[in-house]
């Protein structure tokens, strides 16, 4: 364990006398090493002498011992030595200052420079380059006579300061611009999110995701202390499972499928059960889902009869997302969790699947766990105002 230093700390108005006392011991006097021309090497001489005095040894030469000055002070090694090299070089005034001032460093691009440098990195890639690299962001800016040269590393400081990342790249559902449709959608949804909790007329968020189903060839190594577990990179395909959710953010309910395609069949299905078997008390469903091809009420005109198909419509009331507005349904919030806390892995079978998916709702519908959503139609009408159509006067 390292031995804690402490600060040499000097009176203001006697700083000379702190430094006697703090050497000596509390004596008048004492006696320390030193190498100065003309006292011989090794000669013996008194502290206040040898502080007082302003030593005239060339820059460069060698000191004596510096323990002696480490004990008496409680200091460390370093703070000795570049004490005594201000002392030699500069004098008692300078040695017994504690913040010297800093030489401002130049900036190795002007504010011009910069500029270009952050218009370059935000443009296309050269031909036969998937993004701007660190060497070729340098290279180009050289040949385009900007400066005439310049490092890799302030290339990577300057991005660092203006927070660019080139090698980065996010996937986003981008909505148009001034879609009156857009905007239509997306509040009515958020209209159905306002409002207050009714058993009678339960609010569901109803998705569906893929899941591929993948197996061990080894037997993976477990953890140990110092160890992650080990997986062999090589692995079997055993095809893919589809999921389904039906969550109900205000009552901290969630219910899971798995079936083995997605197909408006499966989608018709999955409606029954959630009118039959999850909610059948209630006198209205209010579902909010997007508009994926198989999401549609037709759908059960396909698969059931005619009265089954329109009884189980009279129990469901539908609000779709809008195009490109998939993260306005909750039930996408629910899938984030479901693959961060139990889909994160190699499963190799649907009924291992469905066992999994099985145990993480339970425990997720003990706790009650619900969703917050805090977006509002106000907070879209000023953050996004571009989706607005504008009107002419």
């Amino acid at each position: 364990m390292k031995s804690k230093k402490n600060k040499l700390l000097l009176n203001k108005e006697k700083p000379h006398e702190e430094v006697y006392r703090k050497v000596s011991g509390g004596r008048t006097s004492v006696s320390v090493q030193t190498d100065h021309p003309g006292s011989g090497v090794g000669a013996q001489t008194d502290a206040r002498t040898y502080f007082d005095s302003k030593p005239t040894v060339a820059k460069g030469a060698q000191a004596g011992p510096i323990k002696p000055e480490v004990e008496a002070l409680e200091v460390g090694t370093a703070t000795v030595e570049r004490v005594r090299q201000r002392l030699v070089e500069e004098g008692v005034a300078a040695a017994l200052t504690r913040h010297r001032p800093h030489t401002p460093r130049l900036r190795k691009l002007d504010g011009e420079q910069e500029a270009h440098l952050i218009a370059l990195v935000c443009s296309q890639p050269e031909e036969g380059q998937e993004r701007w690299t660190l060497q070729g962001l340098s290279d180009k800016l050289v040949q385009m006579q900007v400066v005439e040269s310049i490092s890799r590393e302030t290339v990577r400081q300057m991005l660092q300061h203006n927070e660019l990342k080139p090698w980065l790249n996010k996937q986003w559902c981008i909505p148009p611009k001034s879609n009156a449709e857009f905007a239509c959608q997306m509040e009515e949804v958020l209209a159905v999110y306002t409002r207050p909790y009714d058993e009678r007329r339960p609010q569901v968020c109803v998705d569906e995701t893929s899941k591929q189903l993948i197996s061990e060839t080894r037997v993976p190594l477990p953890m140990q202390p110092g160890q992650p577990e080990c997986c062999d990179y090589e692995y079997e395909r055993q095809g893919t499972c589809n999921l389904f959710v039906a969550c109900e953010p205000l009552a901290g309910k969630r219910y899971l499928q798995v079936t083995q395609q997605r197909t408006k069949r499966d989608f018709a299905l999955f409606m029954r059960d959630l009118v039959d078997q999850y909610y059948p008390a209630a006198e209205k469903i209010v579902l909010v889902m997007d508009n994926l091809n198989t999401h549609t009420l037709a759908a059960l005109y396909e698969v059931f009869e005619p009265a089954e198909a329109r009884r189980l419509i009279e129990k469901l009331e539908v609000h779709y997302t809008p195009k490109h507005g998939s993260w306005l349904n909750m039930a996408e919030i629910e899938f984030s969790v479901l693959t961060r806390q139990c889909l994160d892995r190699r499963i190799g079978s649907r009924a291992e699947l469905e066992q999994e998916v099985a145990a993480w709702q339970t425990k997720r519908n003990e706790r009650a766990v619900g969703i917050n959503w805090r977006f509002t139609t106000a907070d879209a009408r000023i953050k996004l105002k571009h989706l607005y159509p504008s009107i002419a006067d």
